[in-house]
């Protein structure tokens, strides 16, 4: 042990410690229980790769490519990556960024990590948290317990040997709390750039430098990261990817992969773009790549079966094969819904896999002027009704309503959908063109969409999820889209190829909303109310 220590790149206070610990051992009696705790834990710190690093590869251009390879689109993470190894490049010593990609499943954020690790010329660590309970996961038990052992972060440097990894803490929104303590609350000290350069493992007895390793953490949510946690890393959002995306990864990388899964090779199973597209389309509805994967593997599968049984197929997939093979095709685009009908209005929704449109529709009824509203509504969105409501009543001269029709008719507003639980202020506007059209019996605009929340003097406010509702509207070939004049940023970061065909509204107040929605024609065989 003394001649494996001379070859360490420990500082004095290590080497003083490690000193004092092997004295001790060696006045131990071999036969007592403590003598192979101590002999394990000193082999702990021969085995740590204390001072040990990897040298950083500086060539951005490779980098860059190696990040283009592996993954298609996804901009804002290859920037911050390159970002950081300009940085390091020129200073040659910082303390390493803390990322969490956050995003909805399949869309990359793990294999990210190898990528970024390949690209700096690190050693890669992958580390799963989720449903991690106990605290001494991550910092380690005292050695006096019988079966102690480190933390994971210490066995995966031991493991690494070296002291700058890339380290990918996966799922880092789904740590759980037990009894053995809160590991969420253990990993402020190793995800704080300030702290981390003297980390304390409980087995290690000493703090271990971090500083130097790269933390990126994977997330589906954040509402479920504790917000100390959340407020040390830096937060970068990887969306879903557009149709476009789509077949072009599926084109580049989960077609080859699969083939090479099932044992063939490009000759044997062409698959064109059209017929890609008609897969993502028909097939699929997520903001990832995994279903979509799926649907790639059984293509694949019908080729091999067919090689295998030694029956003709065709090498390159047709429409109808698609069908013959996956079905017929069970999500169809949204479609959207004609203007016929007064109340009825397509509004843009964020769902946690990406992007939808909803329908909202309204009707009249004789009655006592009553309003109910239907379709699983959260608390929010039945408020952001009774607001548009209320607006309506204060300013229906405004609106050439008869003040007396309140009381005569009950409204009942419904969201199409019932089983699927819906919530958020985004559907303030789009309510409330609803319920103007329909008092109004005026048509709305045709391919016309619109998200926004409203207050009760009439503005309209800007809401979130802009890029994944734009993309939602695309898909169901809308044209023209309403939006707070606050959310004109949010439009400025999505590229304009996405942007294509799509025309943007900007408003502030309800009376812009209703002036661009609505048109000045009456349905057919409108009400008199």
């Amino acid at each position: 042990m003394k001649a494996r220590a001379k070859d360490k790149k420990w500082d004095e206070k290590v080497k003083a410690h490690f000193d004092k610990e092997l004295s001790k051992m060696q006045r131990m009696n071999p036969q007592v229980a403590e003598y192979s705790i101590q002999r394990n834990y000193l082999d702990l710190f021969l085995d740590l790769p204390w001072n040990e690093f990897t040298q950083d590869k500086f060539d951005l251009k490779r980098a860059m490519k190696i990040l283009d390879r592996d993954h298609f689109g996804l901009d804002d993470v290859k920037k911050r990556i390159i970002e950081y190894l300009a940085v390091l490049k020129l200073r040659n010593d910082m303390k390493s960024p803390i990322l969490c990609l956050y995003g909805p499943p399949g869309v990359g954020k793990t294999s990210l990590g190898k990528s970024i690790a390949e690209a700096l010329g690190r050693e890669y660590v992958r580390i799963s948290l989720g449903g991690l309970r106990d605290e001494s996961e991550i910092r380690g038990h005292r050695k006096t317990y019988i079966g102690a052992m480190p933390g994971r972060i210490i066995q995966s440097l031991k493991k690494a040997q070296t002291s700058n990894p890339v380290f990918v803490l996966d799922e880092i929104d789904k740590l759980s709390t037990g009894n053995q303590g809160d590991p969420s609350s253990a990993m402020l000290e190793v995800l704080d750039p300030e702290q981390n350069s003297e980390f304390y493992d409980n087995f290690l007895e000493m703090g271990y430098d971090l500083s130097k390793v790269m933390f990126v953490a994977t997330a589906n949510s954040l509402n479920t990261i504790q917000p100390a946690l959340r407020d040390r890393m830096e937060i970068i959002n990887v969306t879903g990817y557009t149709i476009e995306e789509k077949v072009e990864i599926a084109k580049r990388h989960l077609l080859p992969k699969q083939l090479k899964e099932h044992g063939l090779d490009s000759s044997h199973l062409k698959i064109g773009k059209s017929q890609l597209e008609k897969i993502v389309e028909g097939y699929t509805r997520e903001s990832g790549v995994r279903g979509l994967e799926k649907q790639i593997a059984k293509m694949v599968r019908y080729a091999a079966k067919n090689i295998a049984m030694e029956e003709g197929y065709n090498i390159k997939i047709s429409n109808e094969a698609i069908i013959e093979v996956l079905g017929s095709p069970r999500l169809e685009r949204d479609k959207y819904e004609n203007n016929n009908v007064a109340g009825v209005v397509t509004g843009l929704a964020w769902t946690r896999v990406g992007g939808d449109i909803l329908f909202i529709e309204s009707i009249l009824s004789k009655g006592k002027g009553t309003l109910s509203i239907t379709g699983n509504l959260g608390k929010v969105m039945k408020e952001s009704a009774t607001i548009a409501m209320e607006y309506i009543k204060a300013n229906a001269d405004e609106f050439g309503i008869n003040p007396e029709v309140f009381d005569k008719y009950n409204v009942h507003i419904h969201v199409p959908e019932g089983a699927t639980p819906k919530d958020g202020p985004s559907a303030g506007v789009t309510m409330l063109t609803s319920l103007v059209s329909l008092f109004t019996q005026r048509k709305v605009k045709k391919s016309l969409a619109m998200t926004g929340e409203i207050t009760l003097r009439g503005k309209v406010l800007p809401v979130g999820g802009i890029k994944e509702k734009i993309l939602a509207a695309k898909r169901a070939r809308i044209k023209e889209i309403l939006l707070c004049e606050d959310n004109k940023r949010d439009i400025e970061e999505i590229k304009p190829e996405y942007l294509k065909g799509l025309t943007f509204h900007y408003v502030t107040d309800m009376s812009d909303v209703l002036k661009l929605a609505l048109t000045n024609q009456k349905v057919k065989n409108a009400k008199k109310l």
